[in-house]
């Protein structure tokens, strides 16, 4: 079946993309559909060039004016003890950011139910999380947040951010996320004596079609949390900002051209121990579905490239399976390396569980039983590592494909003359791209070669270059999930060296 140009998901809509192309005619279509008569004179391009850059003013006016309260406040402040803030320098940054928000637009919000008290709740796990106006909940409740730390770098707002005593953690490094859930477990074990922790518990903005899997950080403590949920009931969704979509500036553009921007804040009763329940609970109010995606799974949804990912089913479930062993802290290029080092010397022999788990040194669990079965596809017990470590590759990578298709022809390639075997290639395929049974015969035709059986690594590289859409253009599959085993037998066969 030849493939199409479209990218398949099996993961319904993809969370971390926003899309907001229209013309100039939508754009009035959809201003006019939203609003009163009062304000249908009211278009975009009409408020670029009269509103907006009053709002804009005012609103950078307004938040330089809380620079300086909120940088004395700060000023010599520890950040491990906590000390009586000064009632009027927080009443005057609640009275200037509230001020702010409504120039920009954001003239009421709708506040249901309420608030529980730092002593009986100290953490609350907001959601969805899809843009930078979700601070507004943060300025009207002056909570402390969880929140990396290149915010605190960020000119005026990253002071404003300091105000309120953030719990900053740096992504990429393990050791400071550790530091993060201590600091946020002994906050919350301090009886109401430090402010209530705002969380966000997706870790990332997305376009709110579903809430993707929380971060554990806020239920680690083990205390009662209060789920809090946001809704923008925008006609025309301007403040969504994901990883994928219009730029920050053309948010705020359009965002303050909006004649109002309507949000509602939603505390709900009842506080869950536990994450999943949150997370239902919070669902359940905004009438979406749970997407079993999560902030690290990011880069393997959005990687583009001439061998990015066709079916993301098995490849998703792996990398899951894989943070769950701990083995995406440290895995670095250099490890890669070394493993598949490892695994082409075992030359193909197929390893047992407890072999894997020596491999990895790593003790055989639950988890790693079912990362082992992921690539036993006769359900004899044993598997290639070699498809492990290209498996590997792609989801620490998606965005380097070719690299990951270097490190696999190391892996398989004779060491006499660097080709590797026509089904050699088709297993590397379809662990890379996550499809079933590739079919190279379109690709050696277009090479001129219809008769070989073997390729090198250069060749192929260089077939690439000069035909990015190959995948589409000279590729047979089955575009279905598939276990990363053997592509065609299962009597793991060693290639011989004269081949």
């Amino acid at each position: 079946m030849k493939s199409s140009n479209s990218r398949p998901s099996r993961v319904g809509r993809n969370p971390f993309v926003h899309e907001l192309q229209f013309t100039m005619t939508e754009k009035i279509k959809d201003v006019l559909q939203a609003y009163s008569s009062a304000e249908l004179e009211c278009t975009i391009g009409l408020m670029s060039v009269t509103v907006f850059p009053v709002r804009l003013l005012l609103v950078s006016s307004l938040m330089l004016l809380a620079w300086p309260f909120a940088f004395t406040a700060a000023l010599g402040r520890s950040d491990f003890v906590i000390e009586p803030q000064p009632w009027f320098i927080d009443l005057c940054l609640r009275v200037i950011m509230r001020a702010m928000w409504f120039c920009g637009g954001f003239h009421w919000i709708k506040v249901k139910g309420e608030r529980a008290a730092a002593s009986e709740v100290p953490i609350l796990t907001v959601a969805p999380h899809s843009s930078y106006f979700d601070a507004i909940p943060v300025t009207m409740t002056m909570c402390s947040i969880v929140t990396k730390l290149e915010s605190k770098s960020i000119p005026v707002w990253g002071t404003l951010i300091s105000y309120i005593r953030p719990v900053f953690v740096f992504r990429s490094d393990q050791d400071s996320r550790r530091k993060t859930v201590e600091e946020i477990n002994r906050r919350a074990q301090s009886g109401g004596e430090w402010p209530q922790i705002m969380i966000f518990p997706e870790g990332t903005c997305t376009n709110r079609s579903g809430l993707i899997l929380f971060k554990a950080g806020a239920f680690i403590p083990g205390l009662p949390v209060q789920p809090v949920v946001l809704r923008y009931p925008n006609k025309l969704d301007t403040v969504t900002w994901t990883w994928q979509g219009p730029a920050a500036f053309k948010i705020l553009w359009l965002t303050l051209c909006q004649p109002h921007n309507p949000m509602e804040i939603e505390e709900k009763k009842n506080p869950a121990l536990f994450a999943n329940n949150v997370r239902k609970l919070m669902a359940k109010a905004l009438e979406l579905p749970l997407t079993d995606l999560s902030f690290d799974d990011r880069e393997i949804i959005l990687a583009r490239g001439p061998l990015r990912i066709y079916d993301l089913s098995s490849l998703l479930e792996f990398h899951q399976l894989v943070c769950r062993l701990g083995l995406r802290a440290g895995r670095t290029d250099q490890v890669l390396e070394e493993q598949a080092r490892r695994a082409r010397a075992l030359r193909g022999d197929r390893q047992t569980l407890e072999d894997f788990a020596q491999f990895l040194n790593l003790p055989v669990t639950d988890t790693l039983t079912q990362v082992h079965s992921l690539f036993d596809q006769c359900g004899d017990g044993q598997i290639d590592l070699r498809h492990y470590v290209i498996a590997l590759s792609t989801v620490h990578r998606p965005s380097k494909s070719m690299e990951t298709l270097k490190l696999a022809f190391k892996m398989y390639e004779s060491e006499e003359n660097g080709y590797i075997l026509v089904e050699e290639l088709a297993a590397i395929l379809e662990i890379m791209l996550g499809v079933k049974e590739v079919e190279l015969s379109g690709l050696f035709a277009a090479l001129g070669r219809p008769d070989s059986a073997k390729i090198t690594y250069d060749e192929l590289h260089h077939f690439i270059e000069q035909h990015p859409h190959f995948v589409q253009d000279c590729l047979d599959f089955e575009n279905h999930p598939r276990k990363f085993g053997p592509p065609k037998t299962c009597n793991g066969q060693k290639r011989n060296k004269e081949d």
